[in-house]
C-alpha cells in the first residue's frame, strides 16, 4: 500500500477549484481511501474554505466570500462529477465560443449518468450517449479539448454539435437560438459533417442540416458533393423540422416545412404551406 505523502493544500485548490473527492485521495498519495480524504477535508468544510456541491464532490472557497452564496463553475462541476463526459449541446455551442444566450441548463454525454447535480438556478444533467452512436461505439466521435480555467473539457465539435441541435432543439434552447449561434461557426469540416449524419441515419438530419449549410455558403464553402447527398438522403416526403409543431413554409428542394419565422434574413425557394 502507498503511504500518504504530504499535501500541498492550497496549492490543491488552486490547481482543483471543483474536484471530487477521489481526485483528492489521488493528491495524497492514496488512491482509492477517500474515507482518509474526507478526514483532511473536514476540516476545511467546517471553516467555509471548501464546499460540498453534491455527493463525492467539493468546490474551494474564494477567500472573503460565503461559503452558503459561493456558486462554483457549472462545467468544472460537470467534469469532476464526470471525468470522461462530453459537454453537448447548449453547453457545448458556450465552450465553442458561440452561444448567442446564456442557458440553465448544461448537458453532458455520459457511458455511466448519474443523477443532476443543481448549481444555484442551473441543473448539469448527465446523459447517456444518444442511442445510435451507443450501437456503434461512436461514444467518441467528433469531439474535442477545449481548455476551461484548470481543466481540459471534452466537447462536442461544431459539426456534432450542429447535427445534435436539430436533432434535440429543446437541448440547445430551441431551433432560433441554434441558428444564431452556429451561424459563428468559423469553419465547418464537411468531412466531419458527413460522418455525424452517417452515423444517426435521419433523413429530416440530412435535409435540414444540408439546407441550414446552403444558406451559408459564402461563410463555409460547403462542397457541391456533399450538398447533392443531403438533397439524395433527404425524406421522400414532406417532413416537419419541428415534430410538435404545425404550419410553417414549405422548403421544396429538401421537403421540409420549417417555421416561418426561422426564415428571417434567409433568401431561397420557399412556399407557405
Amino acid at each position: 500500500m502507498k503511504e500518504k505523502r504530504q499535501l500541498d493544500f492550497n496549492a490543491f485548490l488552486a490547481d482543483h477549484p471543483v474536484f471530487a473527492l477521489r481526485e483528492l485521495a489521488v493528491a495524497r498519495g492514496q488512491p482509492g481511501d477517500e474515507g482518509a480524504a474526507y478526514n483532511q477535508l473536514k476540516h476545511h468544510l467546517r471553516r467555509g474554505r471548501v464546499k460540498n456541491v453534491a455527493r463525492g464532490i467539493y468546490a474551494a472557497v474564494p477567500p472573503g466570500i460565503d461559503a452558503k452564496g459561493f456558486l462554483p463553475d457549472r462545467y468544472l462541476v460537470g467534469a469532476a462529477a464526470n471525468p470522461d463526459g462530453i459537454f453537448a449541446y447548449h453547453a457545448a455551442l458556450e465552450l465553442l465560443g458561440a452561444a448567442h444566450s446564456v442557458w440553465q441548463e448544461c448537458v453532458l454525454h455520459c457511458r455511466r449518468p448519474r443523477t443532476p447535480i443543481k448549481v444555484g438556478s442551473a441543473k448539469v444533467l448527465f446523459l447517456p450517449t444518444p442511442k445510435p452512436l451507443q450501437r456503434q461505439g461512436l461514444h467518441r466521435l467528433a469531439v474535442r479539448e477545449v481548455v476551461h480555467q484548470t481543466r481540459h473539457l471534452h466537447v462536442t465539435d461544431p459539426e456534432r454539435t450542429l447535427v445534435e441541435g436539430f436533432r434535440q432543439p429543446h437541448r440547445v434552447g430551441g431551433l432560433s437560438e441554434l441558428f444564431e449561434s452556429a451561424s459563428g461557426f468559423a469553419v465547418l469540416q464537411f468531412d466531419v459533417l458527413e460522418q455525424v449524419l452517417e452515423a444517426y441515419d435521419e433523413r429530416s438530419l440530412w435535409a435540414a442540416v444540408g439546407w441550414f449549410v446552403e444558406q451559408h455558403g459564402q461563410q463555409w464553402s460547403p462542397p457541391a458533393e456533399f450538398l447533392a447527398r443531403c438533397r439524395r438522403q433527404r425524406p421522400r416526403s414532406n417532413q416537419y423540422l419541428l415534430r410538435h409543431r404545425r404550419g410553417g413554409t414549405t422548403l421544396p428542394e429538401w421537403n421540409l416545412i420549417v417555421p416561418t419565422e426561422l426564415l428571417r434574413g434567409f433568401e431561397g425557394h420557399a412556399a407557405d404551406s
